[in-house]
């Protein structure tokens, strides 16, 4: 899609990243309003996690929107948020916000928040979730991003309000509907490394096997490791740790 080429709905793209998970977080907000408006929101928290920056993005851009009538699409790159809104939800609610197993709901203030907007949203028009892959060139992921990673370190960013036209990033250039991917593998199923990363004086790295993994990081003060299973899920691990994932040795 280009510019003003079928705009007939608010677009929304929402990121998190946090460096340590739980550790500094940033939250970023882009909206594209059907008046050929965009605003950037963002923010940083000093402890927190990257899920609870996920779903902080999308409930302040729907506080931003507040009762804007007409359709709104939210993108966003986190399968957990759009499979807590709106599936999983329904149970916590049904079960005094318990999980299936009788534990309490994670980030259960936010989803209480994030669900009280959602449904503050029905009269006013549709509300449409999708999945967006993370770092695949796509311009409203990429810029959230940016701006939920700055905010993650504590640095300055300027956040543009103004007209469609005069913003630098595409937009409009939205992504194919992929569907969503599951967060998980079936229950017992134990998935096959796809590599090992570690991260050691903020230097990440890619092993293909865990002896190499373990050799860098064993007696480091401050090292980081981890199994990834896919290389989406590399760069969600990187991502959790604050790392650029083309910096991925």
């Amino acid at each position: 899609m280009t510019e003003l080429e079928s705009f007939d709905q608010t677009i929304v793209f929402c990121d998190g990243a946090c460096s340590g998970n739980p550790g500094p977080g940033g939250w970023g907000v882009v909206i594209a309003t059907m008046d050929g408006h965009v605003r950037e929101l963002g923010g940083g928290n000093p402890k927190t996690t990257n899920n609870q920056m996920e779903i902080k993005a999308t409930l302040e851009a729907l506080r931003y929107l507040g009762d804007r009538p007409g359709p709104i699409t939210i993108y966003t790159d986190s399968v957990y948020v759009i499979r807590g809104i709106t599936q999983w939800i329904w149970g916590w609610m049904r079960n005094g916000w318990k999980t299936a197993e009788g534990g309490e709901v994670s980030n259960k203030d936010l989803w209480q928040a994030l669900s009280g907007v959602v449904a503050q949203r029905k009269k006013l028009g549709e509300l449409n979730w999708k999945y967006v892959r993370g770092h695949t060139g796509v311009p409203g992921n990429e810029r959230t991003d940016a701006i939920a990673v700055a905010f993650s370190k504590g640095g300055y960013v300027r956040l543009y309000d103004g007209p469609l036209l005069g913003y630098e990033y595409a937009v409009l250039d939205l992504p194919p509907d992929n569907g969503l991917p599951e967060m998980t593998s079936k229950k017992g199923e134990k998935k096959a490394a796809f590599s090992y990363l570690s991260l050691l004086g903020g230097t990440p790295m890619r092993h293909t096997n865990w002896p190499d993994c373990e050799r860098r990081v064993k007696g480091q003060p401050g090292a980081k490791f981890k199994k990834a299973t896919s290389a989406q899920d590399e760069i969600a691990i990187l991502r959790s740790w604050g790392v650029d994932p083309s910096r991925l040795k």
